[in-house]
């Protein structure tokens, strides 16, 4: 039987979709749930699961293609012998009045994607308990990989403690540790020819919206710095728990957050936006907080902060950084911020000056938690010490904000940050 393929609804805001990639040609077989197809759209590139298995008999739309929502894209045939070329007598009819061409080569069934995380693997034996496939999964380790981790336990069976041992070793955490980027995997010679290169999907539309951000919004930018030696001690302290406890790093990220929403509600205007000369104060606080991807970077939003503790955070900033990275955002994840972070300190930067996300009206750029000599005053006189400190960017548009109430705002961000009570968090 054939089954159309159509273009997926992406969001509720979504109408039509961009063809960016298909992975499988005509001909091709293609599993249930295998990822086939990448779409674009004016929010997020997404990677589509095919909804049959099955082989590829036709392909309607072609890389760069706009397409709306609900169209047909391509047919795969569910029947994988119906699908084959059939040799036959010159003299025996097509039993279908339009046949779909199909390849004269013989088609080599794929091998079906093996399931992310099986309890064992065929051939060997070694088993996983539900709570490690679980933790794997979450954190996107493959079959391959989870065969490698030593285990501890009863006929080395691999336990929880084993691969959250291993998480910490060999993955770093999302959000907060300095991130090496290399310069070049290897030098590169030049060729004495200029090359011209289209941009992708992505950049197109991070372009665009960075451009009319800048002729938009008029952009302001203050900065202060914060002793973040408390919160720094409190996490150094309290991670290895956080760590067996939850199955994921303690990062600093939250911390921020709550200490902007806190600042967001006694500083309402820093938390609207504009419409012409309308001033739309929004009801709830949804954060925007940026996150690096492969060519690119995305704005997924965590919605109604000033509705979670400290704990709902933290669990809201690691799994948007990971479906962010693993392109499992739903379109509708990237829109309806009120105020934005961006944190650039994860690269080792001190202090940026970030562009507003439109429609905000403020973006908090975060720096690099760095150890310096500060002077400590005291009831006995002046003295020099260490602290880990931290530079805030502010950027605002000035349209709205002015220069004493973006003050007022980073310095509340400041103060929160410094006095927060660590005791009562997690």
């Amino acid at each position: 039987m054939i089954i159309d393929v159509i273009m997926p609804k992406m969001g509720e805001s979504i109408t039509e979709g961009t063809i960016i990639e298909w992975r499988k040609q005509v001909g091709d077989s293609v599993e249930k749930d295998e990822l086939f197809l990448e779409i674009g759209t004016d929010k997020v590139d997404s990677e589509i699961p095919c909804t049959d298995s099955g082989i590829i008999v036709e392909i309607l739309a072609a890389v760069n293609d706009v397409v709306d929502v609900g169209s047909v894209i391509a047919r795969i045939e569910t029947n994988a012998d119906a699908a084959k070329p059939v040799v036959t007598s010159p003299k025996k009819e097509m039993s279908k009045a339009e046949p779909v061409p199909i390849e004269e080569k013989p088609i080599v069934a794929q091998k079906p994607a093996p399931s992310p995380l099986p309890s064992a693997i065929s051939g060997e034996k070694k088993f996983f308990t539900p709570i490690v496939n679980k933790i794997a999964a979450e954190n996107n380790i493959g079959v391959e990989e989870l065969m490698v981790i030593s285990g501890s336990g009863k006929g080395g069976r691999v336990t929880k403690v084993d691969i959250l041992k291993y998480l910490k070793t060999h993955l770093q955490p999302s959000m907060e540790k300095p991130v090496n980027i290399p310069l070049g995997k290897e030098p590169i010679v030049s060729s004495g020819v200029e090359e011209q290169v289209e941009m992708d999907h992505m950049r197109k539309l991070i372009a665009g919206h960075m451009r009319k951000s800048i002729d938009t919004a008029a952009h302001v930018y203050l900065v202060t710095e914060v002793d973040m030696s408390a919160i720094v001690q409190y996490v150094n302290e309290r991670e290895n728990d956080f760590y067996n406890k939850e199955g994921f790093a303690l990062t600093y990220t939250p911390f921020i957050i709550q200490a902007c929403v806190i600042a967001l509600n006694s500083f309402p205007e820093m938390n609207a936006s504009l419409d012409g000369t309308t001033i739309i104060f929004h009801k709830n606080i949804n954060i925007g907080l940026a996150v690096a991807v492969d060519k690119g970077l995305m704005v997924p939003v965590i919605s109604k902060c000033e509705e979670l503790n400290f704990l709902g955070l933290t669990r809201k900033v690691r799994d948007l950084a990971l479906r962010t990275r693993n392109k499992q955002l739903n379109p509708d994840e990237l829109q309806g911020s009120t105020f934005s972070i961006s944190n650039f300190g994860v690269f080792n930067v001190t202090i940026g000056t970030p562009i507003i996300n439109q429609p905000n009206v403020g973006i908090l750029g975060v720096g690099a938690i760095k150890k310096r000599p500060v002077v400590i005053e005291t009831d006995a006189g002046d003295t020099i010490g260490i602290k880990s400190m931290m530079n805030l960017s502010l950027g605002f548009d000035h349209r709205l904000i002015d220069g004493a109430g973006g003050s007022q705002f980073i310095d509340s961000v400041r103060q929160n940050l410094e006095s927060m009570n660590l005791d009562s968090l997690v």
